[in-house]
């Protein structure tokens, strides 16, 4: 099978991740597949910010699960690493530009055997109080809304496979 349709036909969702940081050869290839995918007239507007500390993980996950109600288990499934996309306000490329970031992340995560989970919950509320202020410190721009969350690290235990939708694909010649 080619080893691209293969790399995407086994990327699954992860949902529980070891305690275990990625190794730093690791990450720089995720985040360079990440930096290559396209975006809208090239702008490459976003920003990447890789945050590696745990406290500072569980932090952000307070706010958030503040923000939105959630219960107190909620936490971005503990991965280790978080590479979080923003671009800013202004581009409305900007979730576009972030998705395919994102896809490229999940798949070169897959590729070397490293789980990932899209956490995509901060689009909306990336300029309450609290949320804004986790944000800041992490020098995320203030004029930048956050499209979305790779939660990245070594799997804990292997994905349930999803079956696929029928019919979903139509043909016009």
């Amino acid at each position: 099978m080619n080893e691209v349709l293969e790399n995407i036909l086994t990327r699954r969702s992860v949902r529980a991740f070891k305690e275990d940081q990625i190794k730093d050869g690791e990450l720089e290839l995720i985040l360079k597949a990440g930096i290559y995918a396209p975006s809208g007239m090239n702008k490459q507007s976003w920003q990447f910010t890789v945050v590696q500390n745990k406290e500072k993980i569980e932090l952000l996950a307070k706010v958030v699960r503040e923000a939105l109600g959630r219960d107190a288990g909620y936490n971005f499934y503990a991965p280790p690493t978080l590479i979080i996309l923003s671009n800013d306000k202004d581009n409305t490329n900007g979730l576009a530009d972030c998705a395919c970031a994102l896809e490229n992340i999940f798949l070169m995560a897959n590729s070397l055997k490293i789980g990932s989970c899209w956490i995509n919950q901060l689009k909306t509320i990336c300029d309450e109080e609290e949320v804004r202020k986790v944000l800041n410190s992490f020098d995320i721009p203030e004029n930048h809304i956050v499209w979305g969350i790779a939660a990245i690290g070594y799997t804990a235990n292997v994905p349930a496979v999803h079956e696929r939708k029928a019919g979903v694909v139509k043909f016009v010649k």
